[in-house]
């Protein structure tokens, strides 16, 4: 899990880097093309064993979500501070509880309510008053929220199949697919890269998949309650890499709201870990 945070750092870093001359669109397709072509060799060894699978439904909707999501997050990056749209990322975990309500069925109780309505106004604190002091929500601080949606639903998706599926079949699919729905966007605007950042495009790639690796592997084996607040590293190598060299500074706003959504959701991870200690001894 750390070294999930320490390669996304470097994976959004790179995204920053390169959006003055790449949109989110082509960035996610190159991003795309340099996973799928590190899993090649696997996809080449086990063929049908990679794809092996008795939910395509749920792996195909996961690989569109995690598509969509990805370019919007990338639009997010490009656009907002390092620190401020990742501490935006974290929401992730807020709406898992609505979703696990709806989708699962899952029965809440007032305390993770609480939790995450808590967390949401962190929310709104991090997007800041505007003049007058009216809230405003600019485009990409919706993307990073939207963005977090939809890798709710792919987070669910992933807790189902890791149950009977390896990493690596998760892997090869999402970066199979996620290549093939890349490619529309890509062709809007597309653009071919000069070498230096051809290669910067396939490092950013080939990042981005050791860090899904990392993430996968860690939620597996780990224990959630002890692997989240790991993940929440993320903010201070983000705030360095920021301040370091994009000249950014978080702001008080980003700072408070930042820390209540941390808190909520560790709340949230801290109560889910009780309860499912509590249904294993039944």
């Amino acid at each position: 899990m750390l070294a999930s945070a320490v390669t996304f750092t470097a994976m959004t870093t790179l995204i920053k880097y390169l959006g003055a001359g790449y949109s989110a669109a082509l960035q996610t397709f190159y991003r795309q093309l340099a996973g799928f072509l590190i899993l090649l060799p696997v996809i080449f060894k086990h063929r049908g064993a990679a794809f092996a699978t008795t939910r395509p439904g749920i792996l195909i909707f996961r690989s569109a979500a995690g598509t969509v999501a990805m370019i919007l997050q990338f639009y997010a990056y490009q656009k907002m501070p390092l620190a401020d749209a990742n501490a935006l990322s974290f929401t992730r975990t807020l709406w898992m509880v609505p979703l696990a309500a709806i989708i699962v069925g899952e029965k809440l109780g007032p305390l993770r309510i609480g939790a995450a309505v808590i967390g949401f106004l962190g929310v709104l604190l991090m997007v800041r008053p505007g003049a007058g002091g009216h809230f405003a929500i600019g485009a990409p601080a919706l993307a990073a929220l939207v963005a977090s949606l939809l890798f709710a639903f792919t987070i669910l998706g992933m807790k189902v199949m890791t149950r009977d599926h390896s990493p690596m079949v998760l892997l090869v699919w999402s970066a199979t697919l996620g290549l093939l729905l890349a490619i529309p966007g890509a062709v809007i605007d597309w653009r071919w890269p000069r070498p230096l950042d051809l290669a910067l495009l396939a490092a950013m790639g080939a990042i981005a998949t050791v860090n899904q690796w990392c993430y996968i592997k860690g939620m597996q084996i780990g224990d959630a309650a002890a692997m989240s607040p790991i993940d929440y590293t993320r903010l201070v190598f983000a705030a360095a890499a920021g301040f370091l060299l994009f000249h950014e500074i978080p702001g008080l706003w980003t700072a408070i709201g930042a820390g209540i959504v941390v808190a909520s959701t560790l709340f949230i991870t801290w109560r889910e870990h009780l309860a499912h200690k509590a249904a294993q001894t039944i």
